[in-house]
C-alpha cells in the first residue's frame, strides 16, 4: 500500500445491500494482497450485555418502532460499539487497514428514521457528541454507502432470514435509505455506490469492482 496503511473504512446501506458479501470479497483481495486488516461488524451479537439488547429490540420484544425511544436505543449501540473502541484504535495504532459493518452512520439513519422529520437534525447531532466527544470513538476515514432500491433491499434481506422490525418494514427501509443519502451530502469523505441496474440488483463482482475503484483512487 503506497498511501497510508491506518484506515478506517465503513460499509453502509440499508438492510439487503450487500455490505457482509462486499465485505467478505474486499477482505478476500487485501489477503491477497497482502495488507494487515482487520473486520469488525455491528452489533456484536453475542459479545455484550448491549448487543442482546439491541437484539431484543429488533425481535420485537420491546415494542414497535413507534413505541421504542430512539434515544435509548442509541445508547445501546453507542455502548455496544464503545466496547471496541479501544481494540480499533489499537489496529490503527499498529498501521492496520480496518473495516465496520455499519458504524455510528447506521444509528443515525435507522433510527432517525424513526423520529419525525423536524426531529432528525437534532437527533443526528446529538449522536455524533455522544459517540465521538462523550465515547471517543474513532472518526472514519472513509464510508461507502451501497444504494439499493428499498423494495429489492428489503427482499435480499427477508430471503436470508426472519425480517426484524427493520427489515419488515419497508417505509422504515425507505426513510433510512433517505437519511443515508442526506449524509452522503452532509459529512465528509462519503461514497455512494449505485448497486441497482436495470431494476435489479447489480452483480457482486460489479459492485466490488466499484469499491476498489474508490478504494484505489483515495488508499491504495
Amino acid at each position: 500500500m503506497n498511501k497510508k496503511q491506518e484506515v478506517f473504512i465503513v460499509i453502509e446501506g440499508i438492510d439487503g445491500s450487500g455490505k457482509t458479501t462486499q465485505i467478505n470479497l474486499l477482505a478476500q483481495f487485501l489477503k491477497e494482497k497482502n495488507i494487515d486488516f482487520e473486520v469488525i461488524s455491528f452489533p456484536q451479537y453475542g459479545k455484550n450485555k448491549y448487543a442482546k439488547k439491541i437484539f431484543d429490540y429488533l425481535s420485537g420484544k420491546m415494542g414497535n418502532l413507534k413505541e421504542v425511544d430512539p434515544y435509548e436505543m442509541a445508547k445501546l449501540y453507542a455502548g455496544d460499539r464503545k466496547t471496541v473502541r479501544d481494540l480499533i484504535k489499537k489496529w490503527l495504532t499498529e498501521g492496520k487497514l480496518v473495516v465496520a459493518n455499519r458504524y455510528i452512520s447506521s444509528s443515525k439513519a435507522h433510527l432517525g428514521a424513526n423520529l419525525a422529520e423536524d426531529k432528525r437534525e437534532e437527533f443526528i447531532k446529538w449522536i455524533d457528541r455522544l459517540e465521538y466527544e462523550e465515547n471517543s470513538m474513532p472518526k472514519e476515514d472513509l464510508t461507502i454507502l451501497l444504494s439499493v432500491d428499498p423494495k429489492i433491499g428489503q427482499k435480499n434481506s427477508q430471503e436470508k432470514n426472519h425480517p426484524d422490525l427493520h427489515e419488515e418494514s419497508l417505509k422504515h427501509l425507505q426513510k433510512a435509505n433517505e437519511i443515508f443519502l442526506e449524509l452522503t451530502k452532509k459529512e465528509l469523505n462519503w461514497y455512494v455506490i449505485d448497486c441497482m441496474k436495470d431494476g435489479k440488483m447489480g452483480s457482486k463482482e460489479n459492485i466490488h469492482e466499484d469499491i476498489l475503484k474508490i478504494l484505489e483512487s483515495k488508499i491504495f
